[in-house]
């Protein structure tokens, strides 16, 4: 993804100035480039290669289940550029497309959350590059999160937990409790 720093620090400064503040104040004259950097984070994970991470390991690794949980991610919502952050549990039973080291999956969730995102559809994508990948016996994803959006307007409720859950294979009927 082209990243253009410019423009971002550009557009800070008109929204400030339609905020009727003004850019050049003293405690506002970094805030443009500032804010520039803080996007070119949170979207990094356009650029994700889903290939090079999930790499499987060589040799044979009997097929255990293999469950992270309590993962943190911060994403942000594409509806209102709004930040909503929780926690992920990751888990699969690997199959004919092998295992991955465990930081990948952490990698895998970082990659799809440093986009504009909504949660839903992130917790289907990590799935999707679970199964895609790696070929599991059993997968499974859930996403708890709180969203800044449903926090600060409109219905303005605070620290509402939305969980997102997808179980595929052998756990499609009978995940594991960490899924449940």
């Amino acid at each position: 993804m082209a990243f253009d720093k410019k423009k971002v620090t550009k557009a800070t400064k008109i929204l400030l100035e339609g905020l009727g503040l003004s850019h050049d104040a003293e405690e506002l004259m970094e805030t443009p480039s500032r804010v520039a950097e803080y996007w070119m984070e949170r979207v990094s994970g356009y650029d994700i290669d889903l290939k090079i991470e999930l790499k499987v390991l060589p040799g044979i690794i009997d097929p255990c289940p293999i469950i992270l949980e309590n993962i943190p991610f911060a994403s942000t919502c594409e509806h209102h550029l709004a930040t909503f952050a929780g926690i992920a549990t990751i888990g699969y039973i690997p199959g004919k497309g092998g295992t991955v080291g465990l930081s990948k999956l952490v990698r895998i969730l970082h990659g799809f959350a440093n986009r504009l995102q909504l949660q839903e559809r992130m917790t289907k994508q990590i799935a999707e590059a679970i199964e895609t990948h790696l070929s599991p016996r059993a997968w499974g994803i859930r996403l708890v999160a709180t969203h800044a959006c449903m926090a600060h307007r409109g219905v303005k409720t605070i620290n509402v937990p939305v969980t997102t859950t997808i179980t595929g294979g052998e756990w499609t009927e009978n995940p594991p409790i960490a899924f449940q």
